[in-house]
């Protein structure tokens, strides 16, 4: 993606904070006419061995797609991906500037991956098992329970239905647009954004993670 030096984060622990809490992803394939083809489908993200590091290692994410789904196939073939997360994002106003020559723009985090896919074998049920136990532990674990209560012939139909695979991420971008390039605007923006939208607090707190605000931009003394 287009990638402005201020920006981008090459900090692995933020990375990965935008990939959990914004774990709807869109993992992007290219189809047999050479076509971009999308999914839009929860990732589960594989702690990081080494999360102070600057590169991919130890990234995995493990998801699954429903059987008739080409995606998969797509994936077989030419196992190389892309996987995109959007995370919070809100409008800008230029009123946040100490001046009228500025425009409206859009600040937001994101993460894209690159991405080495592998499929998991179609009769590999223990290894489907594990990976739903992972994504079910993300979203609603009370429903592990259920899951385990049901009819083993009709678990083992569900667990048919789905192609389930790991993809390695071999390497990602990290992009966190808050006008940091603007020091002017900070205090307003942060000010305006910490009384908004939830989307807009949110972004706020991502401006205190990186020291765009001092004491009394924050409500201090």
């Amino acid at each position: 993606m287009y990638l402005p030096p201020y920006f981008a984060s090459r900090d692995a622990r933020l990375a990965a904070r935008v990939m959990r809490e914004h774990a709807f992803a869109s993992l992007i394939t290219t189809d047999d006419e050479g076509l971009p083809f999308v999914t839009h489908l929860p990732l589960h993200l594989q702690p990081q061995a080494s999360p102070d590091g600057e590169d991919a290692a130890g990234f995995t994410l493990l998801g699954h797609v429903a059987r008739p789904n080409p995606q998969w196939r797509h994936l077989q073939a030419r196992p190389r991906a892309v996987v995109s997360f959007l995370g919070l994002h809100a409008y800008m106003s230029p009123q946040v500037y100490p001046d009228l020559a500025r425009v409206p723009t859009w600040n937001y985090v994101a993460v894209h991956c690159t991405v080495q896919a592998t499929l998991l074998p179609h009769n590999d049920a223990a290894g489907k098992e594990r990976l739903l136990k992972c994504l079910i532990g993300d979203h609603e674990p009370a429903y592990a329970a259920q899951w385990r209560a049901l009819d083993e012939e009709l678990a083992g139909k569900l667990l048919q239905g789905i192609v389930a695979f790991e993809l390695t991420v071999t390497s990602w971008q990290c992009k966190l647009k808050l006008n940091q390039h603007r020091k002017e605007s900070h205090a307003a923006l942060h000010s305006a954004c910490a009384q908004g939208t939830p989307n807009e607090r949110a972004l706020a707190g991502w401006m205190e993670t990186l020291g765009m605000t001092d004491r009394i931009d924050q409500g201090g003394n």
